[in-house]
């Protein structure tokens, strides 16, 4: 059996299966996402600047972290469609913030990207370490 997932074999409902191959759910549509929007940023040399930046790349983001969250709590809450679609529009905020990266490092956009997944990971790990002692 040959693994593209970094999930252990109690949370392959997290992958696809195509033949021997277990593909991560969220990271499907986040590659995709990804690498189509650099891709069209780069073919129709967009501009390094959009007023709304910050705020795309906030809320393009968000739903995957909340999603991650709930399924660290949950892990069957929700599906690999809904994985896949929040990873695309994560590929879509980290495509645009890595395109701009790459011409002025550490745009602003990156670094709220940065602070909000450092801070809910941080929160998810706290609430586990607490429920762990409680329990």
């Amino acid at each position: 059996m040959f693994f593209l997932s970094h999930h252990h074999p109690d949370a392959l409902h997290r992958c696809y299966r195509i033949g021997s191959v277990w593909l991560c759910a969220r990271c499907v549509g986040l590659y995709v996402g990804m690498f189509v929007t650099f891709a069209i940023q780069v073919t129709l040399a967009m501009p390094l600047f959009f007023a709304l930046d910050p705020t795309f790349a906030v809320l393009l983001t968000l739903p995957s972290l909340v999603d991650w969250a709930i399924g660290q709590f949950w892990p069957r809450a929700s599906s690999n469609l809904v994985r896949s679609t929040t990873g695309a529009l994560l590929g879509v905020a980290l495509g645009r913030t890595l395109f701009v990266h790459f011409h002025t490092p550490f745009p602003i956009a990156l670094k709220l990207q940065m602070i909000l997944v450092t801070a809910m990971a941080l929160a998810v790990i706290l609430i586990s370490y607490t429920r762990r002692v409680v329990r």
